[in-house]
């Protein structure tokens, strides 16, 4: 049964992935999350074609980071360009920006500018 298992991770092992990422892109993590949900185990032209079709700027976001996972196995010589799936799609947080602002009543109110790390990985 083990050995089963070393060869199926050996087969794991063998497909080429092909992954870009944005890091700090100025969006909050929650508003592009939306989008990596729906493209996640798509093949990579039908997840362009769904993300086109939205006007959010997540989707533009994400889309670009799709067609640059694309570019990268594109340029690295992919065997089938056709074939290639959405494995992972992550949204991370990223730092924030922290300001202050006047409130009523004279109390001091933070204001958070969110940003996120895209990446997505090709197979």
């Amino acid at each position: 049964m083990a050995h089963n298992k070393n060869e199926e991770a050996e087969k794991a092992a063998e497909v080429p992935q092909y992954r870009a990422v944005h890091k700090f892109a100025p969006i909050s993590a929650q508003k592009v999350r939306v989008f990596a949900d729906l493209i996640r185990g798509k093949f990579a032209d039908e997840a362009m074609t769904l993300l086109e079709c939205y006007p959010n700027r997540g989707a533009r976001m994400l889309e670009k980071v799709l067609k640059s996972a694309m570019s990268n196995a594109e340029d690295l010589r992919a065997q089938n360009l056709d074939n290639l799936k959405v494995a992972d799609v992550r949204i991370d947080g990223g730092p924030m920006q922290r300001r202050w602002r006047a409130g009523s009543r004279g109390v001091s109110v933070i204001i958070r500018r969110r940003s996120s790390h895209i990446s997505v990985v090709l197979k």
